[in-house]
């Protein structure tokens, strides 16, 4: 059953708008005036945007709640990327990705889009009963780019992890660059250590001017650290590690699938797969300050986040054919410690 969603379904009162045996898709909008979806199971939840660059603005499993900490409570309309950062996924891309340049946005054009395609599939297959919320973007400058980006985050019934895919297709007659990138932001918790197989490719050292000099020192000589030795920062919270105002390492996967966890021994781990043949790249980023705490543990991409112009230079800028089409595959959230453990044996 496929319901297609209108944003005057949504007002301040909650109300459920589909059911199917253990899950269940609840409509409301925040005060901000943000419609949204809450679609849980009896593992937890996700609340989505289905208006709003399909962002999920927040995800608990098994009692944790997994995003990243931030000044932001409720999404906040009609504004730029950074003055509403506070969910914890979001879609980057697709004239290009990183710092706003002449040519683009911060993080692209569709972080914050306004989407008038959204719907909820509810079903089943052979791995049970699931919900699918997703969204039709039909992006449209006469004369120069036409595209569709299709995402879809889908959640079953006995799962703490929800897939995320998306389809990008190019509809014009000529070739289309492209740059992708999906921010996932998890809360940091200390203790826990990184897994993954990944090698580093570049720590990416930039130290703002406000820093004293002995500020400068010290994070200067934590990021060589980190530069000869990836393996110093694995330890969430480890003694001398320095995140503020945050850090950027580019990171190379291997083989077809990424596998990233922050594992807790005996309880679990926060989880992200992906594919490595569209999404060659991955932006490792943590900010640990005052007011923000996150761990992009590992942030998917077709290339760095750079901006426009050095992906370009760098040859790390992607090409659609006329009416070609790429997908995007992730399965990202909570694994208990026995599905952790088998992963950590796949990675070793």
């Amino acid at each position: 059953m496929k319901i297609n969603l209108r944003e005057e379904f949504f007002t301040e009162k909650e109300f459920v708008i589909a059911e199917s045996k253990s899950l269940k898709a609840t409509a409301f909008r925040y005060s901000t005036g943000i419609a949204a979806l809450k679609i849980e199971n009896k593992k937890g939840y996700f609340i989505i945007l289905p208006f709003m660059g399909q962002q999920i603005w927040r995800a608990e499993f098994n009692g944790r709640k997994l995003g990243m900490k931030t000044t932001f409570e409720e999404p906040v309309p009609n504004v730029s990327y950074l003055m509403t950062y506070g969910g914890f996924l979001y879609h980057c891309g697709i004239s290009s990705i990183g710092a706003p340049d002449e040519s683009h946005l911060q993080h692209g054009e569709i972080p914050n889009i306004k989407y008038k395609d959204a719907y909820i599939i509810v079903d089943e297959n052979e791995k049970g009963a699931f919900m699918t919320v997703g969204g039709n973007l039909d992006y449209n400058i006469g004369f120069v780019k036409r595209y569709m980006f299709m995402p879809t985050c889908t959640l079953y019934e006995d799962a703490s992890v929800m897939e995320i895919a998306s389809e990008l297709k190019n509809m014009r007659n000529v070739p289309m660059e492209y740059a992708y990138l999906c921010h996932i932001n998890y809360a940091p918790i200390d203790g826990a250590k990184l897994y993954y197989n990944a090698k580093l490719k570049t720590v990416h050292k930039s130290i703002p001017d406000y820093m004293s000099d002995e500020e400068k020192k010290n994070f200067a000589e934590f990021m060589d650290k980190m530069e000869k030795d990836i393996s110093f920062g694995d330890i969430v919270g480890g003694e001398g590690q320095i995140y503020d105002p945050e850090l950027c390492f580019t990171m190379m996967y291997e083989g077809d699938e990424g596998h990233t966890l922050q594992y807790i021994e005996g309880e679990g781990a926060c989880y992200v797969k992906h594919s490595t043949n569209s999404l060659p790249y991955a932006i490792r980023w943590i900010s640990r300050t005052n007011y923000e705490d996150a761990l992009g543990m590992v942030l998917p991409s077709t290339c760095e986040h750079l901006g426009y112009k050095y992906i370009k230079e760098n040859n790390q800028i992607k090409y659609l054919k006329g009416n070609e089409s790429v997908n995007f595959k992730m399965t990202v959230g909570w694994l208990d410690d026995a599905e952790a453990k088998k992963i950590l044996t796949k990675i070793s």
